[in-house]
């Protein structure tokens, strides 16, 4: 079959079929004599598997593997299960990421009014007040130091005077 038949066959676009030939995640199709490439329905099957991978956010390196470890009769389902987890606890470590940022970003519209006036905290909180950010990271700090002896008699105020 032709890219464009093998394309529509996988679900992936010509473009990244050559792309997957150009960096050997598929092997270099055959060519008719006039230069056109070919397609097999092996080729088509390894497309359709790089695509389900590529679907599930698998990084180019792991379907490397993948598809490597998939056509290796002789594999062991551990190494598969070991890129399976990994790739499983990025997802959760981007999961918790993902999580804390909707949730910042829900805050900031929820005090955000809306409306006809400028004052927009979404945009102060982007603006990124660093003074604002010092300020509060020192604030514990000052309180601590208020409170100690030696501060105390710096500013002039003596305990028991």
């Amino acid at each position: 079959m032709n890219i464009g038949q093998a394309a529509a066959a996988s679900g992936v676009s010509t473009k990244m079929l050559r792309y997957y030939e150009s960096i050997g995640l598929i092997p270099k199709a055959g060519r008719t004599e006039a230069g056109y490439r070919v397609y097999s329905g092996t080729d088509v099957n390894t497309l359709r598997f790089i695509r389900r991978a590529r679907d599930l956010g698998l990084s180019i390196e792991r379907i490397r593997l993948l598809v490597g470890l998939w056509q290796d009769r002789e594999r062991s389902s551990g190494d598969v299960k070991r890129i399976t987890e990994e790739h499983v606890a990025e997802l959760e470590a981007k999961i918790v990421e993902l999580t804390a940022m909707r949730d910042s970003l829900r805050e900031l519209a929820d005090a955000c009014h809306g409306d006809h006036r400028p004052e927009c905290p979404i945009l102060r909180d982007l603006e990124g007040d660093v003074d604002r950010t010092a300020r509060r990271r020192a604030e514990p700090l000052v309180r601590e130091r208020r409170g100690h002896p030696l501060e105390a008699h710096r500013r002039g105020h003596h305990h028991g005077a």
